[in-house]
């Protein structure tokens, strides 16, 4: 529905952790095989690709049997080519871990629009739970939000051997924090029905419509179509891990600004002085006259 593009929601410090997340996400990219897919892709550049995602991805039916597939059972998978439909079949994997493959899974991206749109969410909104959370807090939560989704994904389709990529579980579990932490911050979004004009909203209304967008049963009602490719499962299920623990180890209540500084000795000491026996502060070279004569004309 909009597209969010900055918040007016000002930071204490700086979010490293968000940064360096945002960038590790790119360089991984970078390496891998879907940097340099633009288009459809030849059948040759899609296999590999696919052969990337089975290899470092998270495969449901691996995550609940806590092993990895035998060559029976790896994935046939279709996809689109420039050349027409094709089927990917894959000999000799290399071994990989279950567990292992949910943590290289969050970095793993399908195409650059992907990327975009994920690291686009966490820029937005990961500094604010940063900052209420801090750096090492924030990181290892964003982790588990991201285990926490990949995992609920699997339980419900135990069976499926489609590998899961891409940081959005865990930046659901981001969103579904801040919009416990900072509900009527004001969020500049794109409208894409009105032309990408940019307007100002709270976020309990961006966040909670793309929350209700993820239900695909709120999907069918408003004609909006399916996306088979898309885990909304782990969508909902990062966003509601984050917004409970949000809940459960934070208040809503902003700290306030840092207390000041506490006076001068000169000034406490003066405060405490009975009139016309205060010493000289720096800023007052005759404040024991002035405070003696105005004793003499009381």
């Amino acid at each position: 529905m909009v597209i969010p593009i900055h918040d007016k929601n000002p930071v204490r410090r700086t979010a490293y952790v968000t940064y360096a997340l945002i960038a590790l996400n790119f360089v991984v990219f970078l390496v891998g095989p879907s940097a340099s897919v633009v288009g459809s892709p030849s059948p040759t550049q899609a296999c590999v690709q696919q052969r990337y995602f089975v290899e470092h991805g998270a495969i449901p039916y691996e995550l609940i049997h806590n092993q990895q597939l035998t060559p029976a059972q790896e994935p046939r998978i279709a996809v689109d080519t420039n050349a027409g439909r094709a089927v990917c079949v894959f000999t000799a994997l290399p071994h990989k871990v279950p567990f292992v493959s949910v943590l290289t899974a969050m970095f793993i991206h399908a195409g650059w629009l992907h990327l975009l749109g994920n690291m686009l969410f966490l820029y937005v909104f990961g500094n604010n739970v940063e900052d209420r959370l801090g750096r090492l807090h924030f990181l290892l939560f964003y982790l588990v939000g991201g285990y926490i989704a990949t995992y609920a994904f699997a339980l419900l389709n135990p069976g499926a051997v489609t590998p899961l990529v891409g940081a959005s579980g865990a930046i659901a579990a981001a969103l579904g924090a801040y919009l416990y932490l900072f509900p009527k911050a004001k969020v500049t979004s794109l409208v894409p029905f009105l032309f990408f004009i940019p307007l100002r909203f709270p976020a309990w209304l961006v966040l909670g419509s793309w929350f209700v967008l993820q239900l695909p049963s709120i999907q069918h009602l408003l004609g909006v179509p399916t996306d088979t490719t898309v885990a909304y499962v782990a969508h909902v299920a990062g966003f509601i891990a984050g917004f409970l623990y949000a809940m459960a180890v934070t208040g809503r209540r902003r700290p306030g600004p840092p207390a000041p500084p506490p006076p001068p000795e000169w000034q406490r000491m003066r405060a405490t002085s009975p009139p016309g026996r205060g010493p000289r502060g720096p800023y007052d070279p005759y404040g024991f006259r002035v405070a003696a004569w105005s004793q003499r004309l009381s």
